[in-house]
Formats: C-alpha cells, structure tokens, sequence
C-alpha cells in the first residue's frame, strides 16, 4: 500500500511536455496562432486528437476560438489544456467539463504506476474515457511518449472508474 505522503509527493511533482514539433505539428500551431493570435505552449498531435496547450492566463481567451478551430479542423478532435507544471493539475486539465471525486495511486505487479481517477456519474466517466474508450487510450499514449515526470522511475497508466459506494439500507 502507498502512503498518503508518497501519494501527494507523487501528484505534486513538476512534469514537462516535449517541444519537439513533427511537421504536422508546426503547422498546427501556425494555424492555431493565426486564428486566436495566441502563442501554444505546445502542441500534440495524437490522431484524431488535436491538444493545444496554452498558458492558463490566455486559457479562457483561447476556448472562445474552440468551435471555430473545431470547424475548420473537420475529423479532429480539438482540445485547448491549460499548461500545468504539476501531474494533479494536468490531470485535471486533460479532463475538463468533468467532476472528478477522488484520484488514487496504485503500483501493479509489474511495476507501473496506475491513477485511477473516480468520478461519481456515468456521464463524467463517459466523457473521461470517451468513445470506444478512445481518449483514455490517446491520454495514456501521451504520458507514454510525450510527457516527461520529474521521478521517472516506474511506467504510468491512467483509468477512469466510478465511485464504489453502497447506499444505507432502510430495513
């Protein structure tokens, strides 16, 4: 069992995104910078996924641009993440519009590191894991190749669940 100790130095830790851009992904960010005039820290092109990472203070500046950008971007999936330094606050960033209850911390037998993020409705889990299970897939691919941690020293996978919780009997 982890400790709450290692738990919150685990979720604390400073993470950094490569800036390495593939072709594909200078363009987008040409193209995103051109439509809201503003400068993407990063850019991870993940297909169909699209994620423009922005500095949290041009964050709401920058969605108003979102259905615009979605529209001439046809078949991608276009998120704007706020540009966090701590794997907790990333981790709420990479999924908004969602109510998370409870983050937990595991380590399996083959060593990796699980965050299992809980949520208490369906809907929320839903959007969290998305279609087909799609976006939970392409979140843990950018933790696999994309997203550096500060203590770098087991793998990390990413879950969704629903809260596990029994209601009091009335008998």
């Amino acid at each position: 069992m982890i400790s709450s100790l290692e738990v919150k130095s685990f979720l604390t830790q400073k993470i950094t995104i490569k800036k390495k851009f593939s072709n594909q992904e200078i363009k987008l960010y040409q193209f995103f910078l051109r439509i809201t005039e503003i400068y993407p820290e990063n850019v991870v092109f993940l297909p169909p996924y699209i994620f423009f990472f922005i500095k949290p203070e041009y964050y709401f500046t920058a969605k108003r641009f979102l259905q615009s950008i979605r529209t001439k971007l046809l078949n991608k999936k276009v998120m704007i993440i706020n540009s966090e330094s701590t794997l907790l606050r990333l981790l709420f960033s990479l999924f908004p519009d969602t109510y998370i209850h409870d983050i937990i911390l595991n380590t399996n037998r083959d060593e990796t590191r699980i965050i299992t993020i809980i949520f208490y409705f369906y809907e929320d889990r839903g959007i969290a894991v998305g279609r087909k299970g799609n976006y939970i897939k392409v979140i843990n691919q950018m933790f696999d190749n994309f997203i550096n941690l500060e203590k770098n020293d087991m793998p990390l996978k990413i879950k969704c669940e629903i809260a596990n919780f029994s209601l009091p009997s009335l008998i």
